[in-house]
């Protein structure tokens, strides 16, 4: 590979922030200098997004329906928004994943809702007609597994997107807008180890029942991520053709 990619941190965290940049890594297939790690949180977005060949937005314990916002995660919000904008016009490439999904959903003017929450854990992941005919997501298997743990969520694809795939419990798991931004609910990057050492910093969080880590933790582990990282490969796959 000989482009560079960007991961944006949307984490407080900085031991999260650093093994989720590991944990995209691993995923996408590169050299630790092939994928610059970018606090959002701390630094405002770059502006020279066009020397990079693709952008990966990770999660966040924000939630774009947390009543009572900080002056960082406004900030870090509209910040998204922009890079979402830039995406969706072909200026670069995107994949947005968890709380990035909820961003760019209320940009499009879609609702983001607490009524679709999943637990944390493996989920069943179904691809829509269009998911299978996507150049991404169309290299997966019809249904997956992949890792989940969310409070909010789209109500619905939002306008001008396309829905690539959904759950019973979540409707909305991923969608395509504009050129060239791809979302998804689900996290593609972690392996189930990976996962449950995120799991030990948000344990307080309020995404499972702390007193259950050790099963919860067992559960996580019979996951396959083997097609989240298959998803992860042809992304950045297509940024380096396309550099």
């Amino acid at each position: 590979m000989t482009a560079s990619l960007l991961y944006v941190c949307a984490r407080p965290q900085r031991d999260a922030a650093v093994a989720e940049w590991e944990s995209f890594r691993d995923g996408l297939g590169v050299r630790s200098d092939e994928l610059v790690h970018h606090d959002l949180v701390r630094e405002p977005l770059p502006a020279d997004l066009d020397r990079f060949a693709a952008v990966v937005v990770g999660g966040s314990p924000f939630n774009v329906t947390d009543p009572d916002k900080t002056d960082e995660q406004r900030r870090l919000e509209c910040d998204l928004e922009r890079l979402a904008a830039a995406a969706m016009e072909g200026r670069t490439t995107a994949m947005f994943t968890c709380y990035g999904i909820g961003v760019v959903t209320r940009l499009l003017g879609g609702e983001v809702t607490l009524r679709h929450p999943e637990a944390t854990g493996p989920a069943a992941i179904s691809l829509t007609r269009d998911g299978r005919a996507d150049e991404l997501f169309g290299l997966l298997a019809p249904r997956f597994e992949a890792l989940t743990a969310h409070k909010e969520a789209a109500a619905r694809v939002p306008p001008g997107a396309t829905l690539l795939a959904e759950n019973d419990l979540c409707p909305v798991q991923a969608y395509r807008a504009g050129v060239g931004l791809w979302a998804t609910q689900f996290h593609p990057e972690p392996t189930a180890d990976a996962f449950v050492a995120r799991m030990r910093v948000y344990r307080d969080a309020g995404y499972f029942d702390a007193d259950a880590f050790d099963e919860v933790s067992a559960h996580v582990r019979t996951a396959s991520v083997e097609q989240p990282t298959r998803l992860l490969r042809a992304f950045a796959a297509r940024a380096v053709a396309a550099a």
